[in-house]
C-alpha cells in the first residue's frame, strides 16, 4: 500500500466518525441502556413502589358516636372561631378631596373679584405681614407697604429722628 492510500483512508475514516458523532450527539446512542428498542417504558418507579399511598383497612375504625361528637366540636370551634374574629370592615381608600368635593350636590363658588391686583408691585399678604408688630427683634417699620426691609433708625441721631417724626405727624 502506498502513502497516498493510507492517507486517504485515514481522511476517509476521520471524516465518517464525524458523520456519525454529529449523529450521535442529535439522536443519541441506540442500544446503550437495552437491546430491544421498541420496547415500552416502566410506568413505576422504584419510589413509586417503595412508598405507596396508604390504603384504607375497609372496616369503620371511629364509632359513629364520636364522629358526631367530632362535627359537634368542629361546628362549635368554628362558631367561636367568627364570634372572636369578626370579618374586617370594608377599607375606604377615598381622599380627603373625594369625600368632601366629589359628593353630590356640592357646588363649588368662586369669589367675586373686588378690585384688580399687580403680583409684581404689592407686598404679598401673609401671616407676618399682617403681624409685623408683634415680631420681636425685627426693626422698626417706616413704610407700612415694605415692613420687612431694613431699618437705620436705631444708629439714627435722637434730633434728626425727631424732625422725622415730626414731618409724619
Amino acid at each position: 500500500m502506498s502513502t497516498f492510500h493510507v492517507v486517504t483512508l485515514k481522511c476517509h475514516i476521520s471524516s465518517n466518525s464525524k458523520q456519525t458523532r454529529e449523529h450521535i450527539l442529535r439522536h443519541g446512542h441506540k442500544g446503550i441502556i437495552t437491546m430491544n428498542t421498541g420496547a415500552k417504558m416502566e410506568s413505576t418507579t422504584t419510589l413509586k413502589s417503595a412508598f405507596a399511598p396508604p390504603r384504607s383497612p375497609g372496616v369503620r375504625l371511629i364509632y359513629i358516636i364520636v364522629e358526631y361528637l367530632l362535627d359537634d366540636v368542629f361546628f362549635c370551634r368554628d362558631k367561636i372561631h367568627a364570634e372572636r374574629n369578626p370579618p374586617l370592615p370594608q377599607t375606604d381608600f377615598a381622599t380627603t378631596t373625594q369625600r368632601d368635593f366629589r359628593v353630590e350636590g356640592f357646588v363649588p363658588q368662586t369669589t367675586k373679584i373686588n378690585r384688580f391686583h399687580d403680583y409684581t408691585t404689592e407686598q404679598a399678604i401673609s401671616y407676618w405681614s399682617e403681624n409685623y408688630q408683634r415680631i420681636q427683634g425685627v426693626s422698626a417699620v417706616e413704610c407700612p407697604n415694605t415692613p420687612f426691609r431694613k431699618s437705620a433708625q436705631f444708629s439714627t441721631p435722637i434730633g434728626e429722628l425727631r424732625e422725622d417724626i415730626d414731618a409724619f405727624i
